[in-house]
């Protein structure tokens, strides 16, 4: 849950719950009707798919590439009668996924996009910085760990992701420190070196090493290729009238999304003497005119801070078809 996730927990400072941010506001969006089929693309702690299957859908697919989910939805999954598909796979390869299942197309996907709070609570999983913990940061457990990363990567490299994903405008100043510092093997050890290397003291607003952990998990996860793919993916799999509801908690997300929803909804700029004809050749609108953004209220910011940096925005499929296959990172 991105730039939030470091936000400091609720105010007994035991771990934050696994509490689903906007999760009235994302049923309401799915506008559930008994016997339904939906996709929750980010399955975590399976809040939002309880409250799926609650409402009357009569199938819901659960996508999640970390195994540790997987295995902990089990004892969701068992006493749903079937209901309840658990599917090992990253979202932007819903569209196949579903497919090798038999299901054609569905009535709601739901993205809930970032880190999860079941990920960041767990200081062996190396996504944050509250605990010490090994500089893993790995998603679905496979592949280049953050501490792989970082004691390989040329320091070009680390201070383009870390500006890229992190907005860090000091970006080559910590890639300094970090080649400087190798070998880096601990959460601990990489968020002290970027405070000394930004000067940061204890009791100044905010950790800078935010930006950087952030940065790093977003690379070694592709997060941003997936959730483009993911976008392309749902509007192959929505049906005619099918509700996309997105949950987004930094800008980088959101920019995109927006972009998306915008373009599919036929919200394109207007001609100009370089592009005159760019409105009148686009594929017809695969969503409906996209709703103003909603963000979590004061109440439930209270209850769950990761709240605050919280984005839905929604739209429905209409009956055109796809723009693009669905792309997935390689």
């Amino acid at each position: 849950m991105s730039l939030a996730a470091e936000a400091s927990p609720a105010t007994s400072g035991a771990p934050a719950p696994h509490v689903p941010v906007l999760l009235g506001e994302v049923i309401r969006a799915l506008a559930i009707a008994p016997g339904e089929t939906h996709v929750d693309g980010t399955f975590g702690a399976g809040g939002y798919t309880k409250a799926i299957l609650e409402k009357g859908a009569a199938r819901v697919y659960a996508f999640d590439r970390d195994p540790d989910a997987i295995q902990a939805g089990e004892t969701l999954a068992a006493p749903s009668g079937g209901r309840l598909t658990l599917v090992p796979e990253r979202f932007s390869r819903m569209r196949q996924a579903l497919a090798d299942r038999g299901v054609d197309d569905v009535d709601g996907v739901t993205l809930d996009i970032g880190v999860s709070s079941m990920q960041l609570d767990r200081p062996e999983r190396g996504f944050s910085f509250q605990a010490d913990g090994p500089l893993d940061m790995r998603m679905g457990r496979d592949g280049e760990s953050a501490a792989d990363f970082l004691n390989n990567a040329s320091e070009e490299t680390i201070a383009d992701v870390i500006w890229r994903y992190g907005e860090e405008p000091k970006s080559r100043r910590i890639a300094r420190a970090i080649v400087a510092a190798r070998p880096l093997e601990r959460t601990g050890q990489l968020a002290e070196l970027v405070r000394r290397a930004l000067g940061w003291r204890q009791g100044m607003k905010k950790d800078p090493a935010t930006r950087t952990f952030q940065a790093i998990r977003i690379h070694l996860n592709e997060e941003l290729q997936e959730l483009e793919g993911g976008l392309a993916a749902a509007e192959q799999v929505l049906r005619p009238g099918g509700r996309l509801a997105i949950v987004t908690f930094h800008s980088l997300e959101d920019r995109l999304v927006k972009r998306f929803l915008k373009e599919r909804s036929g919200d394109l700029p207007a001609g100009s003497r370089h592009l005159p004809e760019r409105a009148r050749t686009a594929p017809a609108p695969t969503f409906d005119a996209v709703a103003k953004p909603v963000r979590a209220g004061e109440d439930e910011i209270r209850i769950n801070k990761r709240a605050r940096s919280a984005t839905l925005r929604v739209a429905r499929r209409t009956a055109a078809s796809p723009w693009i296959e669905e792309r997935v990172p390689s």
